[in-house]
């Protein structure tokens, strides 16, 4: 398609010179002319026996020339851009180039892959650790031990800068390693009592009490929109619980208690990430790996508490029929791929929009189920697979809701 000419300029034939090229040159033209005056404007200021630039500038006649250079710089520049070729316009963007952007596009591509492949391996691994060896507690005490030793090694060697840590920032991310410890646990309660592809059923839930937790502690008022989008997510995950084969109160408690941990921590994410508070100058990466550390403090002593010393051969000798090297292997595997994925979830969210994230985080959950559901040979009624689609499609209209304008309206 051709692109229009710019307003107050008349379509002339295809340049042949580079429209970059162009616009820098003039770029330059200006900022040594903008280099001129200010020096000539510095010079007059004690003539004028005013310290103030501004005012210099203006007893000189400076900003008026400024405006009457920059206009005809406009100018010019807007002809440069209309003699340039409908493709230079569409391929070259100002600040960008093809190699760029090409380049930005392929880091994208294979961040999401590893995002995907990280959390379909998790899942798999994490299933069968569960399945073999039913010891939730001491399977996520392992995954925040490994994700730790993985977060200190990269300080320690520089590949993260380390944070300044004192008691007011470990005060401030005390609550969300909190729910992000208890948010883990239960799903890995809900992954060994259910099948994974019903375990992320129910966690496409998720929204729900996005919505509901926010209004409750952030004052936040949905639109029409999202709340319409609600419905369908409800709906997909009663048809889908009514008729999954391996449903029971437990895994599907689990689950539900999960979301609202989870969303709880975004809820105190929020609160607490604004403003001066300790954790506001923590980045993205910074700030889960602490979190990993604090929670493997949080969940060992518990841990020894209610499963005891577990993670030993002969303990795994005793209640499982797999080999233990067999079930140390995959605990290991399922650690890494868990820290793996959420490091790459937030080295994706740190490049794209939130609502380019929330989508990927849609139809990576469709890839689980999908890849778990081949994988593990689950049986799925044609009532179940419907509604699965049903509450994954919400998920997506849930997902579209927030990107319209006033997705949020904050009550008076």
């Amino acid at each position: 398609m051709a692109a229009q000419a710019l307003p107050g300029c008349l379509s002339t034939p295809r340049s042949t010179s580079p429209i970059t090229h162009a616009v820098q040159t003039r770029l330059r033209r200006s900022s040594l002319f903008l280099r001129r005056q200010e020096a000539s404007a510095a010079a007059s200021v004690q003539s004028f026996g005013c310290s103030d630039p501004a005012e210099v500038w203006r007893q000189t006649g400076f900003s008026s020339s400024v405006r009457q250079h920059s206009r005809s710089d406009r100018q010019q520049r807007r002809s440069t851009l209309c003699q340039a070729s409908p493709r230079d316009n569409e391929k070259l963007p100002l600040g960008d180039t093809p190699k760029e952007s090409l380049n930005r596009t392929l880091l994208l591509g294979v961040l999401f892959s590893g995002w995907y492949l990280f959390n379909i391996y998790f899942n798999i691994y994490n299933k069968q650790s569960l399945t073999a060896f039913p010891f939730p507690y001491t399977i996520t005490t392992l995954q925040f031990a490994l994700g730790g030793a993985f977060s200190i090694i990269m300080w320690t060697f520089g590949l993260l800068k380390r944070p300044q840590i004192d008691a007011d920032l470990i005060k401030g991310v005390l609550p969300l390693a909190v729910v992000h410890t208890l948010g883990n646990l239960l799903t890995n309660i809900s992954l060994g009592k259910v099948a994974v592809s019903f375990t992320h059923t129910i966690k496409a839930m998720e929204p729900f009490f996005s919505v509901l937790l926010s209004s409750i502690f952030l004052n936040d008022r949905p639109t029409l929109l999202i709340m319409f989008s609600l419905f369908p997510i409800v709906v997909g995950v009663g048809l889908a619980s009514v008729s999954e084969v391996t449903f029971n109160w437990p895994g599907f408690a689990a689950a539900m208690g999960s979301n609202v941990t989870f969303q709880s921590r975004n809820v105190f994410s929020k609160k607490l990430m604004g403003g001066s508070s300790p954790t506001s100058k923590l980045g993205n990466i910074n700030l889960f790996s602490l979190i990993t550390v604090m929670s493997f403090f949080l969940l060992a002593p518990v841990t020894l508490l209610t499963e005891g010393v577990k993670f030993t051969p002969s303990a795994m000798r005793a209640v499982s029929a797999v080999a233990p090297e067999v079930l140390i292997k995959r605990g290991l595997l399922a650690a890494a791929c868990f820290h793996a994925y959420q490091q790459v979830s937030y080295m994706i969210l740190a490049r794209v929009t939130p609502v380019t994230h929330s989508i990927g985080n849609c139809l990576k959950r469709v890839i689980v189920i999908v890849a778990s559901v081949i994988f593990f040979q689950n049986p799925m009624s044609r009532q179940n697979m419907l509604g699965t689609a049903i509450a994954l499609g919400g998920v997506f209209l849930y997902s579209q809701a927030k990107r319209s304008p006033g997705a949020k309206i904050k009550a008076a």
